[in-house]
């Protein structure tokens, strides 16, 4: 997952203009918000939420560019409400790119 990071942050600095602080800045709220909206998944008992959830983090992970991500989230709307492999899957990916 370390291309998965690498490939992020090179979107960001591009995004940023290569300031570092605001690199660092959209890298956290781009994990805050990926990291909601699998805490969202996790928690989803019906289609619905679990389908707005999975598409907001699919839109999330085509902004920056994050494919892994984006495949994951993919995986997710073809998925069952609550699917303990997927969120398991997206929590290592989250944590993946948290520490890259």
């Amino acid at each position: 997952m370390a291309y998965e990071g690498a490939s992020l942050d090179a979107n960001l600095a591009a995004a940023a203009g290569h300031d570092p602080e605001l690199v660092r800045e959209l890298r956290a709220a781009f994990l805050e918000s990926a990291t909601l909206q699998v805490d969202l998944l996790g928690r989803s008992r019906c289609d619905g939420n679990w389908q707005v959830a999975a598409m907001r983090l699919k839109g999330l992970a085509a902004s920056f560019h994050a494919d892994g991500l984006l495949l994951l989230a993919e995986e997710a709307l073809e998925g069952v409400p609550g699917d303990p492999a997927i969120i398991r899957r997206l929590h290592t990916m989250l944590g993946d790119l948290a520490i890259s």
